[in-house]
């Protein structure tokens, strides 16, 4: 984690609105679910089908999605062009990015190269046309939780030009010594074992860690609960949340462990806020699902793809073709715009021109 400012909390509308991209193609039917019905981002479970594996080239395909209340409206990604120039202007508007599962050690067929693909990651955040304010890193900085790994995490990612960064830990980061290295490295001022909450420009932002407890699912625990249930009460529920951990907090796909066994309890501290993004990392593509007031929204990864849910024997690295590795590696830009009080996420591949 980072030390970080607290300013005062601008006023903010009570309706919130999501902005999400999706690589859905404009008249396409709805992709077959796991279960071969045919739920589009539409669907009675909210999941965009088609956004399983969508960290590909964003420009003439992508829709940008638009929840209002839970509804969902749609625009081409390219006639929608202006969208984020048009935000910009907004007083109190700021932009963040997120980064995840880097995996610095790995070197297997999947990415032979890790570093520097979280190389070309950064230099995608250099490239964007506005410096963000906040870069967050969900988990697994490491391959092993080495030391040498955390430190060319480090060199690397301190040359993104962004304002503070944050880290929560993924269970590759806590492998050895049950998390002892990363919080001596990357938590320094956290509570318990690693979580903690800071305020900017009017948005909270709290770094959770489930991944300390893992048993078959990411688990939170009775401690960081309580402290978390303790840290939202003071605040308004006009005050736009965000969440930041590493293994989703919704039940992507249980079968897999792509969840979090806890997150209900967690979930229902948050139904008084009316706008709420949960960012997660782990199983390395963008998967999104809006539940009422709150928007989750899981990143590529900067290392390797996995598969999507239920398309493989099981999880892991996934190799790709050759040349194709950097469209399916990806980081996420997520814009605060004040007056609307909403998040506007656009996740972008490492193969896309800045």
């Amino acid at each position: 984690m980072a030390n970080h400012s607290h300013p005062q909390q601008p006023h903010v509308a009570s309706n919130p609105e999501t902005v999400s991209v999706s690589a859905t193609e404009s008249g396409s039917p709805a992709a077959a679910g796991p279960d071969g019905h045919h739920d589009g981002p539409k669907g009675h479970d909210g999941i965009d089908r088609r956004g399983f594996l969508s960290c590909m080239a964003w420009a003439g395909t992508g829709l940008i999605w638009t929840m209002v209340g839970g509804v969902p409206t749609s625009k081409l990604f390219a006639a929608a062009s202006g969208h984020g120039a048009s935000h910009a202007s907004h007083a109190g508007s700021f932009s963040f990015v997120q980064i995840s599962d880097s995996h610095i050690g790995f070197n297997k067929a999947a990415n032979q190269d890790v570093a520097g693909t979280l190389k070309l990651a950064i230099d995608k955040i250099n490239g964007l046309s506005a410096p963000p304010e906040l870069l967050l890193h969900t988990g697994d900085i490491s391959q092993s939780s080495k030391a040498a790994e955390f430190d060319t995490a480090a060199e690397i990612i301190k040359g993104a030009k962004a304002g503070a960064t944050f880290y929560v830990p993924g269970e590759h980061d806590t492998a050895l010594d049950d998390g002892t290295l990363y919080q001596q490295r990357f938590g320094q001022g956290a509570t318990g074992r690693g979580w903690y909450s800071f305020d900017h420009r009017g948005v909270h932002f709290v770094g959770l860690n489930n991944v300390l407890q893992i048993d078959a699912m990411g688990k939170l625990g009775p401690d960081q609960l309580a402290w978390f249930k303790s840290d939202l009460a003071a605040l308004s529920s006009s005050t736009p949340i965000v969440i930041f951990a590493h293994i989703p907090l919704w039940m992507v796909y249980p079968d897999w462990g792509w969840g979090t066994a806890d997150s209900a309890e967690a979930l229902s501290y948050l139904k008084r806020f009316g706008s709420v993004t949960v960012l997660n990392g782990h199983i390395h593509q963008v998967v999104q699902k809006v539940e009422g007031n709150v928007a989750f929204h899981t990143a590529c990864s900067t290392a390797f793809p996995q598969p999507a849910p239920g398309s493989a024997p099981h999880p892991g690295p996934m190799v790709v073709p050759a040349g194709s590795l950097r469209s399916v590696l990806g980081i996420t830009e997520v814009k605060y715009i004040g007056r609307h009080s909403h998040l506007a996420l656009v996740d972008s591949s490492l193969a896309d021109q800045s």
